[in-house]
């Protein structure tokens, strides 16, 4: 198999990611794995779309420290790639870790995405649904009662009608377009008198959405992984973390500085998922992290879920390699049925 990863930036890659984790171990089952990010992504005139690569010239590696290393360093292999030499585009660059002064490079994993599909290649998450759900307004799309009560909106009366409205006078904000913690704010009513300078902050990033508050998220949230449309579970084990936020953050984001312990999923989390399986279906989302508290979901991240690795040293499970098996299935399936099955289709096949 020929995959090749979308990124943000190979540069600034980490070990411990979940793209990193994944290549890694590709590369060392014996797959051709090229990493490329959306600075070196290319249209050519003969009408396919391709990629300035790299690629770890070891056969395989102990850990994915030393992947990385070679791949960031002056041994790496560097390629020009086209579509027609790809089984798989798996696309995990994240919208929202775009520079300010580099908003082009939120969409174009995606764009290109769509152009890669015209020539067979196997695109993970369907870019159509990746261009889609830039901002939080796709999350809005799912059934009612398993997220929380919301307005979005640029007036700041109306976010301090909405606060006014919460029985627990409690309600977080965040920019509609962005993830990683950034910008989240939690309105309550020791922070009240300072909503106007903390909505002010979020505006400059467009849009607000303001969520009521989930009393439970008090003690963290789970990040728990969707694969083909349900629970990434491996060994009878499910691939989450429950993550605690940092002392007084609204965030329980790890990059925020947030910690993680096992995390316990429970019936209302497993019928969570059950509501919102049959759009990550019907969208050809293969990967997905579900951030849930209580009964309620956060958010859905369906560009660069992180956090995989660290559910593979909490469970002692490989998680990854589930999901490398759920990749070549796709690709056996491509080879055997052709055109005559859907990108989409295959996503969550």
């Amino acid at each position: 198999m020929t995959i090749t990863f979308v990124l943000d930036d190979v540069a600034t890659e980490n070990p411990v990611y979940t793209s990193i984790l994944i290549a890694c171990k590709m590369h060392n089952m014996g797959h051709d794995v090229y990493l490329t990010d959306v600075r070196n992504l290319a249209y050519y005139p003969d009408g396919h779309m391709g990629a300035h690569v790299v690629k770890a010239p070891k056969k395989s590696y102990k850990t994915q420290q030393e992947y990385l290393q070679d791949i960031q360093g002056d041994n790496a292999i560097k390629e020009r790639v086209k579509a027609t030499e790809m089984d798989v585009l798996f696309i995990r660059n994240d919208p929202s870790a775009a520079p300010s002064n580099e908003q082009w490079a939120q969409t174009p994993g995606a764009v290109f995405g769509q152009v890669a599909t015209q020539d067979g290649v196997i695109v993970l998450n369907d870019p159509f649904t990746l261009s889609d759900s830039v901002n939080k307004m796709y999350f809005q799309q799912f059934p009612e009662e398993v997220r929380p009560k919301a307005i979005i909106t640029r007036d700041p009366q109306e976010i301090k009608e909405f606060y006014k409205e919460q029985k627990n006078k409690a309600m977080i904000i965040k920019p509609l377009q962005g993830s990683g913690g950034k910008g989240v704010f939690l309105i309550n009513e020791d922070s009240a008198a300072n909503m106007n300078s903390m909505i002010e902050a979020d505006l400059r990033d467009g849009y607000i959405i303001a969520q009521e508050y989930i009393p439970e998220a008090a003690e963290g949230d789970i990040r728990l992984f969707m694969v083909n449309g349900k629970i990434l579970e491996r060994d009878g084990k499910p691939g989450a973390i429950h993550r605690f936020s940092a002392s007084g953050d609204a965030r329980s984001n790890i990059h925020a500085g947030g910690s993680t312990k096992k995390a316990k999923i429970t019936p209302a989390i497993r019928e969570i998922v059950e509501r919102v399986r049959p759009k990550m279906v019907q969208d050809g989302v293969f990967m997905a992290g579900l951030d849930i508290a209580g009964d309620k979901l956060l958010e859905t991240n369906i560009f660069s879920p992180g956090g995989l690795g660290i559910a593979c040293e909490l469970e002692g499970t490989d998680f990854g390699l589930e999901v490398v098996e759920a990749i070549e299935r796709k690709v056996e399936y491509r080879r055997v049925y052709g055109h005559s099955v859907s990108n989409k289709f295959l996503n969550t096949l």
